[in-house]
Parts: structure tokens; C-alpha cells; sequence
């Protein structure tokens, strides 16, 4: 069984930046999504195999860009422009079954999932 492992989080300042990685191998299309206390998780960055495929939540683009290197069995979420209402225990996810991105947005579209780690913005 794959596994997946987070690493990056943190606490920064509003304004700030983060780089979350995720180690995992195999070629399956990856994903970060998050949860903040009390609130349901939620999509921000999908990316296939190849990385050719790219997409993000409306409240992430131009602030989080999502990529991968394959060559180290990794894939980043670089989060600049950080807010306070981005905190948040942020999880990697795989489709174990696709190399491509199909339904990016939808965490049962995700089979293996990290146990997350948490981004704290302070304003």
C-alpha cells in the first residue's frame, strides 16, 4: 500500500509563504485539499502524472501553485500570499487508479490520502 507523507507546514505571518510537499510514489494524479475546524474539506489543487494537467480552487489561483517532480517522487503546493482564513490541516491525496486528473475537485475521486499537516496564517 502506498503511502503518502506531508511535510512544510507551519505557522507564518499574513502575507507570508509556505511549501508543502508530499512524498509518494507511483503515477498517480495528486491533489491537496484542507480542512479548517469546523468546516468540511475542501478542494485547492489537483495535478496529473505528467503535470501537464493542472487545476485550483477559485479561492487559491494566483496565490498556490501546485507542481510535481517525478524524478524525487514528489509533489509541492507552493502557497504564497498566505491569509489567515488559509489555515488549515492541508492533506495530499492519489487516485491510485489514474495517471490523469478526471473529477479534480471531488475527494472521493481519491483513494490514498496523507495524514495532513497543519498551516497556521497569523493576521
Amino acid at each position: 500500500q502506498v503511502q503518502l507523507v506531508e511535510s512544510g507546514g507551519g505557522l507564518v505571518q499574513a502575507g507570508g509563504s509556505l511549501r508543502l510537499s508530499c512524498a509518494a510514489s507511483g503515477r498517480y494524479a495528486m491533489a491537496w485539499f484542507r480542512q479548517a475546524p469546523g468546516k468540511e474539506r475542501e478542494f485547492v489543487a489537483a495535478i496529473s502524472w505528467s503535470g501537464a494537467g493542472t487545476y485550483s480552487a477559485d479561492s487559491v489561483k494566483g496565490r498556490f501553485t501546485i507542481s510535481r517532480d517525478n524524478a524525487k517522487n514528489t509533489v509541492y503546493l507552493q502557497m504564497n500570499s498566505l491569509k489567515p482564513e488559509d489555515t488549515a490541516v492541508y492533506y495530499c491525496a492519489a487516485d491510485s487508479y489514474r495517471s490523469t486528473v478526471t473529477t479534480p475537485t471531488s475527494q472521493y475521486g481519491y483513494t490514498i490520502w496523507g495524514q495532513g499537516t497543519q498551516v497556521t496564517v497569523s493576521s
